[in-house]
């Protein structure tokens, strides 16, 4: 039903009936793979302009200049610049639930991190990564806590004190363990070696500014104007343009540049294209319903503090095959508020399990665009990516057990 306070269809407690569901065709199956790339269009016209934008100002050499000489001046200091970085993506993924946002500046991260000595990894884990952290235990991420506690009737900003204090906890043990990774992992710093070829010349200062106005611009509009992505795309192939008659490249140079950009950035526009169509096989098939339905039912008949633990992890199950964490609350919140009250679990508890089970998995969810277009940006596999995230993403996810406990026990 539709739900007029949120004008969000909404799943009506009690209302699921096993029904005769006709198994996908192979043909059906494969149909959705264009009709998730074309719901994925906006995100892969994103990467598209956004990279060919920066492939132009890589091309003017300005980058490469302006983030060695911003190096140089953290020498000694590059464990300050990571933690800064850190926390400014964390309060973005608190505020805001960047994602997708952040495709954009990785290639701009990559140059900067690659010369303060650090592998692409540790650039994903403190950008992509410390934005998880941030929006799974914020108190105001309003695609994530908002919208769960709307739909589970609890005031906003309810309990918002334990969910900072948590925060906190989860983003140092998150900067630590990625932090000390980087440092045993470092490629050597290039900042030296670099610095004496940099030159800047009133090209390059202007483009940088340019650039940085931009970014500015881009911050503004989502908080001020209700950007979307193409709304972002739009701003940065046209500052694209100017970049490339700024520098010097000629109109024919720039547009030249701007398809090579392009080129480079197909195979991360396609695979994040690709990533929408698997949740639309599990919804055509009526798959989801059933499996939201075996996996919460049975929460009813254990402990509190165990049905709270069991929330998690089977938000964090589920949200593999619902990529979408504002979607997920809307599908889920709606039966696990009043399997709540059933088994005397508040439903503070009850928004917090879905956050750290769901929000959490946008680390590791093969189905989330933005994570595959960000590693794939990065060139790093699915592979590399799991193998350096899971541990730490495990010890998060203790961290949040612990919490849903200890809030259960205080009466929270």
């Amino acid at each position: 039903m539709m739900d007029r306070d949120t004008q969000r269809e909404v799943v009506v407690p009690g209302s699921y009936k096993p029904v005769e569901a006709e198994n996908l065709s192979p043909f059906e199956i494969l149909v959705c793979i264009p009709r998730g790339i074309v719901k994925g269009g906006e995100v892969m016209v994103l990467i598209f302009l956004v990279g060919g934008c920066l492939f132009i100002v890589e091309k003017t050499g300005a980058l490469k200049e302006g983030i060695v000489y911003l190096t140089s001046r953290l020498k000694g200091k590059e464990e300050i610049g990571l933690v800064l970085m850190g926390f400014l993506f964390a309060v973005g993924g608190a505020t805001e639930g960047l994602e997708e946002e952040i495709i954009p500046l990785i290639p701009v991260l990559l140059v900067f991190t690659r010369n303060l000595g650090y592998t692409p990894l540790v650039t994903i884990g403190i950008s992509y990564g410390a934005a998880v952290i941030g929006a799974s235990f914020s108190p105001i991420n309003p695609f994530g806590v908002v919208i769960a506690q709307k739909i589970a009737e609890v005031p906003f900003l309810s309990g918002s004190l334990f969910r900072i204090i948590v925060f906190i906890i989860a983003f140092t043990v998150w900067m630590i363990v990625v932090i000390r990774y980087a440092n045993k992992n470092r490629m050597g710093n290039q900042t030296e070696e670099l610095l004496s070829l940099t030159t800047f010349s009133k090209s390059h200062i202007a483009i940088l500014c340019l650039l940085g106005f931009a970014f500015a611009l881009l911050i503004y509009g989502m908080l001020s104007l209700g950007w979307g992505f193409n709304e972002i795309s739009a701003e940065f192939f046209s500052i694209g343009i100017f970049i490339g008659l700024v520098g010097g490249l000629g109109l024919n140079g720039t547009f030249m540049a701007y398809i090579e950009g392009l080129k480079t950035m197909t195979f991360a526009a396609m695979i994040g294209g690709l990533a929408y169509g698997i949740p639309l096989v599990l919804k055509e098939g009526f798959i989801i319903d059933s499996i939201i339905y075996g996996l919460f039912t049975p929460l009813q008949y254990v402990s509190p503090m165990l049905s709270a633990i069991g929330m998690m992890c089977s938000q964090a199950f589920l949200h593999l095959m619902i990529p979408s964490y504002s979607g997920q609350a809307v599908l889920t919140m709606p039966i696990l508020a009043p399997l709540s009250d059933l088994i005397g679990l508040s439903r503070d508890v009850c928004v917090l399990a879905f956050q750290y089970g769901a929000v959490l998995m946008n680390m590791i969810n093969p189905t989330s665009g933005a994570l595959m277009a960000i590693i794939t940006i990065a060139g790093i596999s699915y592979d590399e990516w799991f193998t350096f995230v899971i541990k730490k993403l495990l010890i998060i996810f203790l961290i949040s057990a612990i919490a849903l406990v200890i809030a259960i026990s205080i009466g929270f």
